[in-house]
């Protein structure tokens, strides 16, 4: 072989491994670098999340206000490479500092249908007995004006925005808004006071507006908000971010019962066993005004239930209905309905389809809370 092809050959075989090796080493110093990325994300601290409240210019810098999820606010900086910056965005913030680096998209909306009891009752004004006055007064404040608003505003009134139910537990206060809604024809939305306080501090007020939304969405429709003073307890001095949460949820429900047009098809029943600790401001005129006591039923009233719940039971002839009723003299719908639930269920372990006399007594005692009652009632029968 010529010696200048030798030196050509070996010049090629040179500059091919080179190329190679380049290659190689390329490969290997962008493997460097995305690995060091990596390292400097584990590294870097995270950012807080929270709300712009107000933006202020100052010496052309700009500040802003933000609030954090604990409900806290601070005076920040922006970062000068966020352009586009308005009140309500949400943004990030370095946690040192606070200073707003960059703005990230609204927070999506609750699924908010998953945190209330949304429904169609099937309840009618035929399956509440021994609440006749309260009946009336609800259908003059809830029912009449869903279903004849033309006629308040030919005679020139504002009915009221809602009511407020209040008397000891089972006395059916539940029931009676599901009656009304039920005779409406409106979407029936169950709100529980304790439960939104205690599940959602920090977004209380988001949750308190976005389901006022959907009773819009959903209009007519009735919005029960059950132990309402959970969230509209007489206010006392704001120690804890918990109590500024209530505080700020409690606001809001009243700024959506404030903003309701006065002849809306939305209204608002609030429900509470604690009259005696509610606020003044959501029972004031224009507000939950109309204050509706649901007791203990009487002895009528007693009866009225009794029938409505025994309707499908085959109660044995001989029995003492009057007699019964008088043992349950100091108990509300909800024990009437468990007393009669139980004296089924005797019946059944008998093997009978007969309810007797005796299972009610037997169910009286059953459901009396207190133990010593229950010995008490078990010398009278026994």
């Amino acid at each position: 072989m010529k010696p200048g092809l030798d030196k050509a050959i070996f010049s090629y075989s040179t500059s091919a491994g080179s190329g190679e090796l380049e290659e190689e080493n390329k490969l290997l110093r962008d493997s460097v670098e995305q690995l060091r990325g990596e390292v400097e994300k584990y590294r870097s601290p995270a950012l807080l999340v929270a709300e712009v409240g107000d933006i202020y210019w100052k010496e052309d810098e700009r500040h802003a206000v933000i609030k954090v999820p604990n409900g806290n606010q601070f005076y920040v900086n922006i970062s000068e490479d966020l352009e586009e910056l308005i009140p309500g965005d949400n943004v990030l913030v370095e946690q040192k500092n606070l200073t707003v680096v960059e703005k990230v998209g609204s927070t999506k909306k609750f699924a908010v249908e998953q945190f209330v009891i949304l429904e169609k009752p099937t309840v009618s004004w035929k399956d509440v007995g021994g609440l006749k006055s309260q009946v009336e007064d609800i259908k003059e404040v809830i029912e009449l004006p869903l279903k004849k608003p033309e006629l308040f505003k030919k005679v020139g009134i504002t009915p009221p925005k809602g009511i407020l139910l209040y008397g000891p537990p089972g006395t059916g206060k539940t029931l009676l808004a599901k009656a009304v809604a039920n005779s409406t024809k409106s979407t029936f939305i169950e709100v529980v006071g304790s439960e939104l306080v205690q599940k959602f501090i920090g977004e209380g007020a988001k949750l308190v507006k976005e389901i006022f939304e959907l009773a819009r969405e959903k209009a007519p429709s009735v919005v029960f908000i059950d132990e309402i003073d959970a969230l509209a307890s007489k206010r006392i001095d704001m120690g804890t971010s918990g109590e500024r949460e209530v505080q700020r949820t409690f606001m809001q429900l009243l700024s959506e019962i404030d903003g309701f047009k006065n002849l809306g098809n939305v209204k608002i029943i609030g429900c509470t066993n604690r009259r005696d600790i509610l606020d003044e401001a959501v029972v004031r005129p224009g507000r939950l005004d109309r204050l509706i006591e649901v007791p203990n039923p009487s002895y009528e009233g007693l009866r009225e239930i009794f029938k409505i719940h025994t309707k499908k039971m085959k109660i044995e002839k001989k029995a003492d209905i009057k007699k019964i009723l008088h043992k349950m003299d100091d108990f509300s719908g909800a024990e009437v309905k468990a007393v009669v639930t139980e004296a089924g269920y005797f019946a059944i372990r008998a093997n009978r389809t007969l309810v007797k006399e005796a299972d009610f007594f037997k169910a009286v005692i059953k459901v009396r809370r207190n133990e010593e009652e229950g010995k008490d009632y078990i010398g009278m029968f026994g």
